[in-house]
């Protein structure tokens, strides 16, 4: 099986000449929590001798997954390659959302029994599954490719935390709300774990950049906001462990949002 997706949230893709459609979500207030998003994140660490033949054999998950998109099942899937590699940890992802843990698990079934869940580069693969779950998301529908993935994660500062996330939500939501609505991000995730692997309380802060420029008007929009509103930032900055956090860049290939 190929898949790990998300991260968390999991966050980032785009180019710049598709035309944007509608908000998924664009009815609901960003103020207002919204059903929970249920992404499965599927993470490989592929020999590089083998990325090409992992390329080639991902085309028959991703099969799956436009089937499982077109009935229902799940609201969005990609994959990705990480730019900023790191010694022994993953080098290639894909991810899965939907509205149910059980719509997660039956394309998870399907994925795992597939021929391609056999196939040489994934055999000699190491491999790490995440189940993750948003109350904070948006994106743009379509069919996105030439996008990037940035995903943050953070520890809970011990003692203090923010355990319903209401300051996080205050401080970055309308952030990456006008960033979106802006065309510099197709899509934004903010996750915890559903299914704990990591530290519980973990955040993941996952963007889905409109190319390279998107990542840049990111970076800046939050410097602003940094700057313009420094007790709100200050505030988030209280409640999370900044010696815990880490953060990973990719590439997507492709992506799907319905």
């Amino acid at each position: 099986m190929r898949i790990r997706s998300i991260c968390t949230l999991l966050l980032l893709c785009a180019f710049a000449l598709v035309p944007l459609t509608a908000n998924r979500a664009s009815a609901q207030s960003s103020s207002s929590e919204k059903p929970p998003l249920y992404t499965y994140v599927s993470e490989w660490t592929i020999p590089r001798a083998l990325w090409a033949d992992y390329v080639k054999g991902q085309s028959a998950d991703t099969d799956i997954l436009k089937k499982a998109i077109a009935d229902g099942t799940i609201v969005a899937y990609g994959d990705y390659t990480v730019i900023t590699h790191q010694e022994g940890l993953p080098t290639h992802g894909t991810w899965f959302s939907a509205n149910s843990i059980a719509g997660v698990l039956k394309v998870l079934e399907v994925v795992r029994t597939a021929p391609a869940a056999v196939a040489p580069p994934l055999a000699a693969a190491k491999h790490w599954d995440y189940l993750l779950e948003s109350h904070n998301y948006n994106d743009h529908s379509g069919t996105f490719t030439n996008a990037y993935l940035r995903v943050g994660h953070w520890l809970p500062k011990e003692g203090v935390g923010d355990p319903s996330g209401k300051v996080l939500k205050a401080s970055m939501v309308p952030l990456l709300e006008k960033l979106l609505a802006d065309g510099a991000l197709h899509g934004y995730q903010i996750d915890m774990e559903n299914i704990h692997s990591s530290d519980p309380g973990t955040i993941f802060l996952a963007i889905i950049a409109n190319g390279p420029e998107g990542l840049d008007k990111f970076n800046a929009a939050l410097d602003d906001a940094e700057k313009n509103d420094p007790a709100v930032y200050a505030g988030m900055s209280s409640t999370l462990n900044e010696t815990g956090h880490r953060d990973f860049l990719a590439r997507v290939t492709s992506m799907t949002h319905k």
